[in-house]
């Protein structure tokens, strides 16, 4: 049964998967619920300081390198989209629009992309992790329903 928490914690802190590809997969292994919710997001939550911290920097120190420059440049890039649609929609209701916008799961607008165009957007670090944390929360709700639902279901049927 560790190896089952341990493989949804480490799947919580990948880019693009993170807690929403997570919960599902902690359902799909029959773990309980809260349980299983908590260590998703202890392990989206693990990077966000990081990221905010030194992600920027990185990214902006690689985009001029031979073989890393593209796709630096390309997570800059996205980093200043997902930041500039955030404070175009928001305007000054920015940490309510970081919080939901990592807090929808929909591809793309997690954790790591939250932060990033945070750090874009110059928000203090302490607000970003809170907002981003709320985020991750809703983001855990909204896919523990969906998935404990829906395994619910097939489990019943098969």
């Amino acid at each position: 049964m560790l190896k089952k928490y341990l493989i949804c914690f480490l799947v919580s802190m990948v880019p693009l998967l993170e807690l929403r590809v997570a919960v599902p997969i902690s359902q799909g292994f029959q773990l309980p619920l809260i349980q299983s919710y908590i260590v998703c997001i202890i392990g989206n939550m693990i990077p966000v300081p990081i990221i905010y911290l030194f992600a920027r920097k990185v990214l902006e120190w690689g985009c001029d390198k031979k073989y890393i420059g593209k796709f630096f440049t390309f997570c800059i890039e996205k980093g200043h989209k997902g930041g500039a649609k955030l404070k175009e929609k928001a305007g000054s209701g920015l940490f309510i629009a970081l919080l939901l916008f990592v807090g929808i799961p929909i591809p793309g607008t997690g954790a790591w992309t939250g932060t990033l165009a945070a750090s874009f957007l110059d928000m203090g670090f302490k607000k970003s992790v809170i907002a981003v944390l709320c985020g991750v929360l809703l983001a855990g709700i909204i896919m523990g329903v969906a998935s404990a639902g829906l395994f619910t279901a097939i489990f019943h049927f098969a």
